[in-house]
């Protein structure tokens, strides 16, 4: 259960969000370019990365996630069990392992960063684009996982997260959020994009305002009642 009595037992991130909807509206644009914008690395390399990032953190709803996003690109999920275990052995292109020790490293011990470690990635065979990129995606998992885990938010069950990767998979991060935050909170959707959000929207019968517009509102409304400040 959230540790905030107005969220709902089963609370996600898009109702944490309820609390600064304005604020957060950039959040997917952000996201999106990271994860899905032009970039030395895959998707799925990025996704593998964000994944890995939470496993290192124990966030488990960030980690069920994009563990699951990460195999809608073709990473199985045995391949996180042995990251964990050893990612010296693990079977991963050798060429990631530098990038995947940088950002493990990044996440546990930021001030022990050294130009060493940066170069073990160049060597490997990355540019400077690269390690930017994996950096970037690094920084907002970390962002991501204490804000799910500052507010106790619990992991996704199994199937819940499978169909959210798929959607995810499908729509990308701003699509995704326009379907869940309703087409008017997410500005500047390309017409392409427009389009599929509302076949979503009419395929899942979702509200035109958002499938979490409703929770949210309740949510507000409990905050008030437990004397919350909005």
């Amino acid at each position: 259960m959230a540790f905030f009595p107005s969220l709902p037992e089963d609370a996600r991130h898009i109702h944490v969000w309820g609390f600064h909807l304005e604020r957060y509206r950039v959040w997917p644009f952000l996201a999106h370019g990271i994860m899905r914008g032009d970039s030395p690395l895959t998707i799925a390399e990025r996704e593998m990365i964000g994944a890995y990032v939470s496993g290192v953190n124990a966030c488990g709803y960030c980690y069920g996630a994009h563990e699951a996003v990460a195999a809608e690109y073709g990473v199985e999920p045995e391949v996180f069990t042995a990251l964990f275990e050893d990612l010296d052995t693990a079977p991963v292109d050798d060429k990631l392992k530098p990038i995947l020790r940088y950002v493990r490293k990044l996440t546990e011990t930021p001030t022990k960063m050294t130009q060493a470690d940066a170069d073990a990635v160049f060597e490997a065979g990355w540019d400077e684009y690269a390690l930017h990129d994996a950096i970037a995606v690094c920084c907002i998992f970390n962002w991501m996982n204490r804000f799910m885990l500052g507010h106790g938010i619990r992991p996704l069950p199994p199937e819940v997260a499978r169909s959210s990767a798929s959607t995810r998979a499908q729509l990308g991060y701003i699509g995704k959020a326009a379907l869940e935050r309703g087409l008017d909170m997410v500005e500047g959707l390309s017409p392409q994009l427009r389009d599929v959000v509302e076949k979503e929207m009419e395929r899942l019968g979702a509200p035109r305002e958002g499938t979490f517009n409703d929770a949210n509102a309740r949510a507000r409304g409990r905050r008030n009642d437990v004397g919350a400040k909005p």
